[in-house]
């Protein structure tokens, strides 16, 4: 572990695990994660982001990025991502950047798609939108396997549920990564407990406030909530990457597990010591750089003719 990384998460975590410990109200933490993205987290050389919109689940328009940051990008390839923010916040624009560099390294075009928050929108609106996402990439010409799908955090939960929707319905995605994923709304993983006083971000006594607030009506088991509970039969090639110090540690190692129970060829990475989804701060410290390299290795390995740094 770097000691820019070890100064940096200590730095943060007294602040972070401060807020969301007395945080009541959604509206305070989506400021302050859109204040952290325009002040804290690094732009990409060369990034462009064209605004656009898709069609919700709701049939209103939701907002939505196209991101690339490489001349001649890879054609006829998309990645499908989504944010991160715990369901009640973030944005395409608070993980762009985030986002352009694991363009930069692959060449891929990412389209970031805004997608109904709680507990204004409770679960499993999230989903839903993901849905009405990747069908308007289906509208645009993109064949299922022409897709990869990507996600962080929430976002890597609802990237997960989605690819069980998807491979259900015959249509899987090329392959599919999801950083620090939020995999299961019970909160039933042994880490939840282990990593109680090590996670840099979330206190573990809160976790079934935030399951009351982001939940509504659906059961936390519910795979449309925790696709650790979904099946994925005809599953493509997955990397999930977490720390092993966050309480969200056995959401990816029993995810792992669950797709491989599927026949999946899925890569598990615990990166030691690292703040929850850590990539985000690509240029702070190197592991940072290092997990999205390990991404976009994982891609390049489906899109052969790609490199980048």
């Amino acid at each position: 572990m770097s000691l820019r990384m070890r100064l940096m998460a200590g730095a943060m975590r007294p602040l972070v695990r401060g807020v969301n410990a007395r945080a009541q109200d959604p509206a305070p933490l989506r400021r302050h994660l859109e204040r952290a993205a325009r002040v804290f987290f690094r732009n990409v050389p060369f990034a462009l982001y064209r605004p656009t919109e898709y069609t919700g689940a709701d049939g209103t328009a939701r907002r939505a990025l196209w991101v690339s940051a490489r001349a001649g990008p890879v054609t006829g390839k998309v990645l499908l991502y989504l944010h991160g923010g715990g369901y009640f916040a973030g944005s395409p624009h608070t993980h762009k950047r985030m986002v352009a560099r694991l363009a930069r390294m692959t060449g891929l075009r990412s389209f970031l798609p805004a997608y109904a928050l709680a507990p204004e929108h409770p679960v499993p609106a999230q989903l839903n939108d993901a849905v009405a996402a990747h069908a308007h990439l289906l509208d645009l010409g993109y064949a299922p396997c022409d897709i990869i799908l990507g996600g962080d955090s929430a976002g890597g939960g609802i990237t997960l549920a989605l690819l069980a929707r998807l491979c259900q319905a015959g249509q899987p995605p090329m392959a599919c990564f999801a950083w620090s994923p939020f995999c299961d709304q019970t909160f039933s993983g042994g880490s939840v407990r282990e990593n109680a006083r090590s996670d840099h971000f979330f206190p573990a006594d809160r976790v079934h406030d935030l399951a009351a607030m982001i939940l509504g009506d659906t059961p936390a088991d519910d795979p449309r909530a925790s696709p650790l509970f979904a099946d994925f039969p005809g599953c493509p090639p997955v990397l999930l990457q977490a720390s092993d110090k966050e309480i969200l540690r056995d959401d990816a190692s029993r995810m792992a597990d669950r797709l491989r129970g599927f026949g999946a060829d899925v890569q598990l990475e615990l990166w030691p010591g690292a703040p929850h989804v850590w990539q985000i701060f690509d240029g702070w410290f190197p592991e940072a750089r290092d997990a999205i390299a390990n991404t976009a290795g994982f891609i390049r390995r489906h899109l052969p003719s790609t490199g980048g740094n």
